[in-house]
Parts: C-alpha cells; structure tokens; sequence
C-alpha cells in the first residue's frame, strides 16, 4: 500500500489501526521529503479532547547535541504547526474567529516559506 500511495496522485482514504498508521504515515512522510513537515492531530469522540504533537523525535537529540557545542539543524515546522492545530481548535471551541485565522495564517505562511526554498 506504501508503494502504491507514494505513486498516487491523491483522492483515495487510507484508513488504519493506530500502530499501522503511525508506521505508514512515517514511510510516507519520508518519501516526500521529511517527518519534520508531519505533524499529528488525535480528536476524542465528544470533538472536544484534541491532542496534536509533532510526529518526530529530533529536538531532544538536537538539543543535546547544542549542549555538547555541535552545531544542529531543528527543523521546527511540526512542531509549530502542532501548536496552531491545538489553537485552532481551541478557537472552535471558543467560538473565536480570530484565533483560528491566527492558526491559519501562522500554517500558511510556513508552507509559504517552504515552497520558496527559503
């Protein structure tokens, strides 16, 4: 199914149990560039309860590795976007427009900024 969704051009749902899609969504992730653009959203039955979190490790280790004085490279738009998901859906809750425009925006200028190269 990897294969296949790697040479997909969309418009298909892949739905899978929690485990194989933490794997599946990392393999795919890899193949169009990097886990650092991936983040994950978990909403709870009630639509109330959201946890979203950046799907890859690698702060810690980098932040280790500042200490230590090696120069590092964090790529830090999964966890930002972890951040506007959980403030967007904060301002649904809220009923507050102008946070989930904040949220919005926030992501669209990342991804500005990615198709830039910059």
């Amino acid at each position: 199914m990897v294969a296949c969704a790697m040479k997909w051009s969309g418009k298909y749902i892949w739905a899978c149990k929690n485990y194989d899609g933490d794997v599946q969504s990392d393999t795919v992730a890899q193949g169009y560039g990097s886990l650092g653009l991936m983040t994950s959203v978990l909403l709870a039955p009630d639509g109330r309860t959201m946890e979203a979190e950046a799907a890859h490790g690698t702060v810690t280790r980098h932040f280790r590795m500042h200490q230590q004085g090696k120069e590092t490279s964090t790529n830090p738009i999964a966890s930002i976007f972890a951040w506007t998901r959980g403030l967007s859906h904060r301002g649904k809750l809220d009923n507050n427009d102008e946070l989930i425009k904040f949220s919005n925006t926030l992501e669209k200028v990342c991804i500005d900024c990615v198709e830039r190269g910059q």
